[in-house]
């Protein structure tokens, strides 16, 4: 054992007479347009570095260090059952907020006003007394980052405000606050030791978002960028966390808040390609220090809106009819060999998590039983809902029932024509309840499925 308890002692020593600078870790994240990953010897030199600096103070109540100086100063949300009134959030979210004190403290982006009691103590431990905070970055400014603002400027009066242009006129409409820094695409703020660039990237998913870069230890603060739902317990860091816990309030996350400006992520993740990227830091969930190229590839993936092979079957059923029907379905895509199979009945699954999956897997069936001559009012809204997201490159089947008056199924064939996806047969339509014929159809519904799906590109 003294052989490699020798190796860490030399590593520390290593990383402790460089002074912290970047923890020996220079590797870039883009060459030739993909993504490079930094070595063991590399992780471990950032994680002892930071855990020296940050010895004493590593609690969320104090703020942890991420690397020298640059500290998570964040919040956790385990109050709020629907985020934006809209999506639940069982597990929580974080509002990722960071701090960089160097001879310029700076703020970047803040947190919901719910959570400002804890954050402003968290601040004035941080930043010691005496000690004005000298600028706030506003990478995004929706409420949950922004909400701290106006008492911050109360506590810190001298603090500039820093955005762009656009967040310059959101900011008066919405906190009255006039005197702002605008800066430009590009433009850098001298800290000391340290450079902030900003980079501008709108309807990620706002009109004014931005990412800030810190180039010494290559820190993207990327705003709602690679973010995702999620409480931190405790850790913070990618490495630390059981990340398939996280992954799937991500993609959540990511095709419900995220999806819909799908083409702007594609150029946002455009423009930083060049910047040599070693950490991502987003406003909500993991700080992203040993992998970060896992979020980028993630979000690259799911805005280029590729799938894998699987098939979510989403239906609703009064009586039990169409229930029936979407049972014929799943049993035909098991027996097509598929084993990605996903089942909601719009009625008990919220529709942010149908979206989580529709978004995940190539095929989409749809059953529904007609309502007021239309479609069943849960799932025109998921319907409303996908379209409005603009998923695309998915293949659909349909089937439903009716009583006296048809009309779900004419619905459902709108959706499908209006947003271009391809449709699969065949398409199963019955009279209050399907026969053993339409029942047989409804097998071969989901065998057809799986057939296209496993064979898909």
């Amino acid at each position: 054992m003294a052989r490699p308890n020798a190796d860490v002692g030399h590593i520390l020593m290593a990383v402790l007479v460089d002074g912290f600078g970047a923890f020996g870790y220079r590797t870039r994240l883009w060459q030739g347009g993909s993504l490079t990953e930094p070595s063991r010897v590399e992780i471990l030199n950032r994680r002892l570095a930071v855990e020296a600096w940050g010895k004493g103070s590593r609690t969320v109540q104090n703020g942890i260090a991420i690397v020298k100086d640059v500290y998570w100063v964040g919040v956790n949300d385990r109050r709020t059952p629907l985020f934006e009134g809209i999506w639940p959030i069982p597990r929580g979210v974080s509002y990722n907020s960071y701090l960089i004190v160097d001879d310029k403290v700076a703020l970047i982006d803040a947190v919901k006003d719910l959570s400002v009691n804890g954050y402003l103590k968290k601040l004035k431990h941080m930043v010691g007394p005496g000690r004005q905070i000298d600028y706030l970055v506003i990478n995004h400014l929706e409420p949950d980052h922004s909400g701290a603002v106006p008492i911050l400027k109360e506590m810190f009066p001298a603090m500039q405000v820093v955005g762009n242009k656009k967040t310059a006129e959101f900011v008066k409409d919405l906190y009255q606050i006039a005197d702002m820094r605008i800066v430009q695409d590009g433009e850098e703020i001298d800290l000391g030791r340290r450079k902030l660039k900003f980079v501008l990237t709108p309807l990620v998913h706002w009109p004014e978002t931005m990412m800030t870069y810190e180039p010494t230890d290559g820190i993207l603060f990327s705003g709602d960028a690679f973010g995702g739902f999620g409480t931190l317990d405790g850790a913070i860091f990618d490495d630390e966390v059981d990340l398939s816990y996280y992954e799937d309030e991500i993609l959540r996350y990511f095709s419900n808040i995220i999806g819909k400006y799908s083409p702007m992520v594609q150029k946002a993740i455009e423009k930083v390609a060049g910047l040599d990227i070693r950490i991502v830091a987003s406003t909500h969930g993991p700080v992203w220090r040993s992998h970060p190229r896992h979020i980028v590839n993630y979000y690259d993936r799911w805005s280029r809106q590729e799938t894998e092979p699987g098939v979510v079957v989403a239906f609703g059923s009064m009586y039990g009819a169409t229930e029936k029907m979407a049972d014929a379905v799943l049993r035909g895509l098991a027996d097509g060999g598929l084993k990605a199979i996903r089942s909601h009945n719009v009625s008990t699954s919220h529709a942010s998590y149908i979206i989580r999956d529709a978004w995940r897997y190539k095929g989409l069936i749809l059953g529904s039983p007609t309502y007021d001559a239309g479609v069943f009012p849960l799932m025109d809204s998921l319907l409303r809902l996908l379209s409005e997201k603009r998923i695309a490159n998915r293949v659909v089947g349909l089937f439903g029932s009716y009583g006296w008056s048809g009309g779900a199924m004419k619905g459902m064939k709108s959706f499908v024509e209006e947003t271009k996806l391809e449709l699969i047969g065949p398409t199963v339509e019955a009279k209050f309840a399907a026969t053993p014929e339409q029942i047989e159809q409804c097998h071969a519904l989901g065998r057809a499925m799986a057939e296209r799906v496993r064979h898909s590109d």
